[in-house]
């Protein structure tokens, strides 16, 4: 049972004004009552977990320093934010996270004026949060901008990218940096947080700015001593020469979960008429939950759970998982040939790369949150012989699409692109959703753009990546377990641009790509009960395109019907332009595409989804018996035969 928690502080706290209320020494009765309340909701919703417990103080410090919303606080990915929404008005709706109807489980504008920008994916929070501080600056509005961005962000070249302007922002810029895995800090101790009280205080930074002017009036080899002695000096006790070199004020690193150090310093940080200041605050993820605690991963991201023992609801057993399936074809194909080799994005588990690094960990690469350098990486691997595997989401390629295009695309270098997360997500809603990679692909020269119908098939495109060596070739498939169909236990090569007919009919022609089919095969069944006899075509390719069956299918039926789980400009554009430029559709040819609507699309179940973007079987019947004008009625009485 998930029974509340009691929480009588909380509850006296809505929004942080209310919260701006309380007496220090109330604070940490508060946050206590506010890790429980994430730990009740999550353990009803799953969500992310580990994340937004090691936040509790600092998202509880934050709030009662800085004028929230006025100020702004801009949360790097957004999955740590739990914490936050509950003292932003939104406690009331935790427990719906993650669904249909309910709160998202990111930031989101059109959520709160208390998240000023959406995110869910990492290390946009400082070019944001400089873009407030700046306009604020520039019409002369009061405000501050605070960053929270994760040590792992920090792997991403974009938040360097923003430190390096920041000095833009002056002191009207904050960047928390919540380290969770001592990446950067040594151990933190009382003579850290010491440090970081002194010099962060009104004290010592009129002293420094005293120290400063009388510098600058000595010679400049001693003037340039001096700051170098000052800057090296914080540097060598506190990590911040890095951060110092990007023209930051660093103070740190300081206990995340200890208020009594964390207040005084946001407080000092506020006032400072120095800045940007970036403020080091060492964390541990899962804190306050033993389970989440003794297993950070595993604790990331849950199902339901039971709060007492910790154990996570199970789905019912069924088939693998798309991407246990691509793992273990890899494995396969590197145990038949040492130049595959695989690269990831900070995304191990999620890619199943886990699985194959732990067979090949010197032919495995986790390059961090580095999208760009990731594609570049494995062009450079594929331009010296080897046979690159980059898995990443959908939604995360599109970060590189630059890269793809002009370090892979224009080179036309094998690089084998494993595209999981393809098509509509679920719980986390259009951030992660994978919408759009047929699209951007598609329309480059030189690339295979294939689409898995089921995981037999997933196995034949992985095999056949790992021989296609004429330039860039990529494979999609979705999130979540497969239709339960045998595994080959010989993969097929296929050959390029060449579809499959799955059943074979006369009068309506299904053109299927991707996971879209078993739907197809339904809607196929239906309409064959209604008097129509209906063809249903696996393209597998959505470029190069089967124009040869494509051809048969859109001259020899009534109607001829696109699906794809993708946005507009996919494989119905596609097939469109082709029967547009042969004349397909001069001869009363009934031609209709379906895809995705031209909307992004709130988080729900997957079915629930794709049944609201009019992609399940039902739609098919009706898109067939719409363009044959045919009402239930009437069906049978108006068709050719």
């Amino acid at each position: 049972m998930n029974d509340r928690p009691s929480t009588p502080l909380l509850d006296q706290v809505v929004w942080p004004a209310d919260l701006r209320k309380l007496q220090p020494g109330q604070l940490r009765q508060l946050a206590d009552e506010l890790r429980q309340e994430v730990i009740s909701a999550v353990g009803v919703t799953g969500g992310h977990l580990g994340s937004g417990l090691g936040v509790v103080e600092l998202t509880t410090a934050i709030h009662y320093v800085f004028d929230t919303p006025n100020d702004r606080l801009v949360w790097d990915v957004g999955h740590q934010c739990y914490p936050h929404k509950i003292l932003t008005g939104r406690r009331d709706r935790i427990r719906t996270l993650r669904q249909g109807g309910g709160l998202s489980g990111f930031t989101k504008r059109a959520e709160s004026e208390f998240d000023p920008f959406g995110a869910a994916h990492s290390s946009t929070s400082i070019s944001a949060a400089l873009g407030f501080a700046v306009a604020n600056r520039m019409k002369g509005q009061p405000g501050k901008a605070i960053a929270v961005i994760g040590d792992g962000s920090m792997s991403a070249g974009m938040a360097y990218e923003a430190m390096n302007n920041a000095r833009e922002a002056g002191n009207r810029l904050i960047v928390i940096l919540n380290d969770n895995d001592m990446s950067i800090a040594p151990p933190v101790g009382g003579l850290s947080a010491y440090l970081a009280r002194l010099v962060s205080s009104r004290e010592f930074l009129g002293l420094r700015d005293l120290a400063k002017r009388l510098a600058r009036r000595l010679p400049r080899p001693l003037h340039n001593a001096a700051r170098k002695t000052d800057e090296f000096a914080r540097g060598m006790a506190m990590g911040g020469t890095l951060f110092e070199e990007l023209g930051f004020y660093y103070v740190g690193p300081i206990d995340g979960h200890n208020l009594d150090q964390l207040i005084p310093v946001l407080e000092n940080v506020r006032d400072a008429a120095e800045g940007p200041c970036l403020v080091h605050v060492v964390t541990q993820k899962g804190k306050g939950y033993a389970p989440a605690e003794a297993a950070a991963d595993k604790y990331h991201g849950v199902q339901k759970f039971d709060v007492i023992t910790g154990a996570q609801a199970k789905a019912p057993p069924g088939p693998p998982s798309y991407t246990g399936v691509f793992a273990q074809a890899l494995i396969a194909e590197a145990e038949r040939d040492p130049a595959v080799c695989a690269i990831t994005a900070a995304m191990p588990s999620g890619t199943g790369l886990d699985k194959f690094g732990a067979a090949f960990p010197d032919r495995t690469f986790d390059v961090g949150i580095a999208e760009q350098h990731a594609v570049t990486f494995a062009a450079g691997l594929a331009a010296q012989g080897m046979r690159p595997f980059c898995a990443i989401y959908s939604t995360f390629l599109q970060r590189a699409y630059d890269q793809v295009v002009h370090d892979v695309a224009i080179q036309n270098l094998p690089v084998r692109f494993a595209i999981d997360r393809a098509g509509l997500v679920g719980a986390d809603g259009s951030t992660h959703a994978g919408s759009f990679d047929v699209t951007y692909l598609a329309s480059l020269p030189n690339f295979v753009v294939m689409a898995a119908a089921d995981e037999a098939e997933l196995v034949h495109m992985v095999h056949t990546c790992a021989l296609h060596d004429d330039g860039p070739i990529a494979v999609r498939y979705p999130r979540g377990n497969g239709t339960g169909v045998a595994l080959p236990a010989t993969p097929e090569r296929l050959e390029i641009g060449k579809g499959r007919i799955v059943r074979e009919g006369r009068q309506v022609a299904i053109l299927s790509l991707g996971t879209r089919l078993e739907e197809a095969l339904k809607a196929a069944e239906t309409l064959e009960a209604k008097g129509l006899s209906t063809t249903v075509a696996d393209l597998r390719f959505a470029k190069p395109l089967d124009e040869a069956l494509i051809r048969r299918l859109l001259t020899t039926h009534e109607v001829a019907v696109t699906i794809e789980e993708g946005s507009v400009g996919g494989l119905g554009a596609h097939v469109l332009t082709l029967a547009s430029d042969q004349g397909l559709i001069d001869n009363g040819l009934k031609l209709r595409t379906m895809r995705l609507p031209d909307i992004f699309q709130d988080q729900d179940k997957p079915e629930k989804q794709y049944a609201d973007a009019r992609l399940d079987a039902s739609a098919i019947v009706d898109t067939v018996l719409t363009a044959l004008r045919h009402n239930s009625a009437g069906i049978g009485t108006e068709v050719r035969a």
